[in-house]
C-alpha cells in the first residue's frame, strides 16, 4: 500500500483562462503539477484524495475565478445497493465480456472513440484527437494505470466486437475512473452508466473502499449523472462528505433527472 505523499515539495503551475466547457458565460483556470519520478504513484494518490485529476503525467484542479461549481465526487462502494434502474442496466448488459488490458493504446480502441467523439462531443475539446494523441492519453503515465474493455458476446454481426473501454487508476483507497467511451448505437443500454456499476462491482469485488469518479458541476446537466450514484462523497471545505450534507444537495428533495448515457 502507498502512503500519503507530501504535497509540500511540488511545484504548482497556474493555467490561463479559458471557456469553461459545463457552464455557459465563465472562464476556467486550472492548477496543475507533474506526475513523474519513483514518487509518481503516491503523488497521484494524495492529489486525487485533495480533488485532483489525472491527465497524462499531469495532476490538475480547477482554480476558477469567483467560481468552485466543479466538485469532486466518489462512490461509496460499500454501501451502494443497486436500485431497479440500475439492475435493469445491469442486466441488458450481461452478454459483455469484460478484459483487463494493460494502459497501451490499441486502433481498434481509438475509431471506437472516435465514433464516440463524434456522436457525443462532436465541437469538444477532443473531437480533433488522432491516433498519437489518444496513445499519449493512455501511455503517458508513471502510475498504476490499465484499461478495461468491454466486448458484445451475443450471436449476431457484432460478436466480438469492441462495446465500450474505461481507463482506470488504482488508488490505495479505490478506484479512479479517468477516462471512458462507448458504441452509442443502442441507448437501451446505458453504456455509460453501465461502466460505472461495473467499476462498482469490481471495486467491491477488490475490497475498496471508494470508485472516484471525477467532478460533479454543480449546475450543468452533462455531469447531473453522477449524483445518481448514491451514497456519494463530495470533497467540500478540504473534507469528504456525504452528498447530502455537502449543502449542494437538491433542497426539494426530488430525484435527479435520469438521462440515458
Amino acid at each position: 500500500m502507498t502512503r500519503p505523499f507530501p504535497t509540500k515539495n511540488l511545484r504548482f503551475y497556474l493555467t490561463a483562462p479559458s471557456p469553461c466547457p459545463y457552464l455557459a458565460d465563465r472562464k476556467e483556470r486550472k492548477v496543475f503539477t507533474g506526475l513523474e519520478g519513483p514518487d509518481a504513484t503516491s503523488v497521484n494518490d494524495s492529489l486525487t484524495h485533495a480533488g485532483f485529476r489525472r491527465s497524462q503525467n499531469i495532476a490538475y484542479r480547477p482554480a476558477c475565478d469567483l467560481c468552485d461549481a466543479c466538485v469532486s465526487a466518489r462512490v461509496v462502494v460499500g454501501k451502494f445497493e443497486p436500485h431497479r434502474r440500475w439492475r435493469k442496466i445491469l442486466g441488458r448488459n450481461e452478454d459483455l465480456a469484460r478484459s483487463l488490458r494493460p494502459a497501451d493504446a490499441t486502433e481498434e480502441q481509438f475509431w471506437l472513440l472516435r465514433r464516440y467523439l463524434l456522436s457525443r462531443h462532436g465541437e469538444g475539446g477532443m473531437s480533433d484527437m488522432t491516433l498519437l494523441d489518444y496513445a499519449a492519453m493512455v501511455e503517458e503515465t508513471a502510475v498504476k494505470t490499465h484499461i478495461v474493455e468491454y466486448r458484445y458476446t451475443a450471436p449476431g454481426a457484432d460478436e466480438g466486437e469492441l462495446a465500450a473501454c474505461a481507463l482506470i487508476d488504482v488508488l490505495r483507497d479505490g478506484m479512479s475512473l479517468v477516462y471512458s467511451f462507448f458504441d452509442t448505437r443502442d441507448a437501451r443500454r446505458s453504456l455509460g452508466s453501465y461502466i460505472i456499476l461495473d467499476h462498482i462491482r469490481q471495486a467491491q469485488a477488490a475490497g475498496f473502499p471508494h470508485l472516484y469518479l471525477g467532478y460533479w458541476v454543480n449546475g450543468s446537466e452533462k455531469m447531473d449523472y453522477k449524483a445518481q450514484f448514491q451514497p456519494l462523497e463530495l470533497l467540500r471545505g478540504g473534507a469528504w462528505r456525504a452528498f447530502e450534507d455537502s449543502g449542494l444537495a437538491d433542497p426539494t428533495g426530488e430525484d435527479f433527472y435520469v438521462q440515458e448515457d
